[in-house]
């Protein structure tokens, strides 16, 4: 008896087995990847949960969550690869429009111009939230400019910007409707705040706001020369050059709808900068690598696929605030009052 138990259970484990060999092999055909651990929790207590539209569902025992065997990223039904590509497309200095025109001849995909902004809203945001960990190793000398740029929904609004000179890396950026001491002054602090330090000298343009600016924030401690132009050795001729760049790059704002969507554009682009543009000056390298910073994200395609890392550093944690919870409220039972007859019912 107990042999045929045995007998029966082998058998049942080489059937298991030859239907996952079947399965593995019909889904390499199909070119569909092969899931072995939960999407969303990593787990690996993982079972088939049904076919929707001829792709396998699977369903994790210990997250008890739902996922698709394809390629898309958890709760999102767009491919990996079009997210990416939209990304580096947009940074690189292409309009909405001739992303979702490009996307449709590489992926087959055509994405909402809505759609679009959201992917730029949750990735960029998110390498943001990653790049403020991070303190960059920065020297003495500082350069700080500010630039016009035209833009259809607020006219022309300024951008300022201050670099450390030897790595290139942009410590601060600023977006202002004009050219005070105030803004100035922020973006000092800004960039003291992102170095954790103060530099010695802080070569600028000729505007007489940095003097104020400058004195108000480092006063003695921090030497302010002024740029007398490109021929001389103290000039602003590397954040100049770069400001071209961000200029050919501001075409890409005109389908933002105000000065805070282009702020959001702008410290993505920053990302961008710093962390994945190589830099010819740099010998190939970015501004991040030169100035010390282990970057977890090596590009767009890392910032969509890889995990943030959720950690204290001062701030408080990016967690999902709770599901509120729904209480049951007793209605007050409704008594009934019995009116008192008028003065002119009484009389009559």
């Amino acid at each position: 008896m107990k042999d045929r138990e045995l007998d029966n259970e082998a058998l049942r484990m080489m059937a298991e087995t030859m239907e996952h060999l079947r399965h593995t092999a019909e889904m390499m055909e199909r070119d569909i990847p092969i899931i072995r651990v939960c999407k969303l929790c990593g787990s690996a207590n993982i079972a088939k949960h049904g076919i929707i539209k001829g792709v396998l569902r699977y369903r994790c025992k210990d997250c008890k969550r739902t996922f698709m065997a394809d390629d898309n990223l958890p709760d999102m039904k767009t491919p990996k690869d079009v997210i990416m590509s939209a990304l580096n497309m947009y940074y690189e200095g292409m309009s909405l429009h001739a992303i979702r025109r490009q996307l449709d001849l590489m992926h087959g995909y055509r994405p909402s111009v809505s759609t679009l902004y959201g992917w730029l809203t949750r990735y960029s945001d998110k390498a943001i939230r990653q790049a403020e960990r991070f303190t960059p190793q920065v020297g003495d000398v500082w350069v700080a400019d500010e630039t016009v740029l035209k833009l259809d929904f607020e006219g022309n609004i300024w951008f300022w910007d201050l670099i450390y000179a030897k790595t290139r890396f942009l410590l601060s950026s600023h977006l202002s409707k004009k050219r005070t001491i105030a803004d100035a002054l922020k973006l000092m602090k800004m960039a003291e705040a992102r170095a954790g330090k103060i530099p010695q000298l802080v070569l600028t343009d000729k505007l007489h706001a940095y003097i104020d600016g400058i004195e108000m924030a480092w006063g003695a401690d921090a030497t302010h020369v002024p740029s007398k132009g490109f021929k001389k050795p103290l000039n602003t001729n590397i954040i100049e050059r770069m400001h071209g760049t961000i200029k050919s790059r501001t075409k890409v704002m005109r389908g933002l709808k105000d000065i805070k969507s282009a702020k959001r554009f702008m410290d993505g682009w920053l990302i961008h900068y710093n962390y994945f543009r190589p830099h010819e000056y740099l010998g190939g390298k970015t501004p991040a690598d030169k100035a010390g910073i282990d970057f977890p994200f090596k590009s767009w395609g890392d910032v969509v696929t890889g995990k943030e890392d959720v950690v204290d550093i001062g701030m408080r944690l990016i967690r999902a605030s709770p599901k509120p919870v729904k209480r049951r409220v007793k209605r007050r039972r409704r008594v009934l009052v019995k009116s008192t007859p008028s003065l002119k019912g009484i009389r009559s």
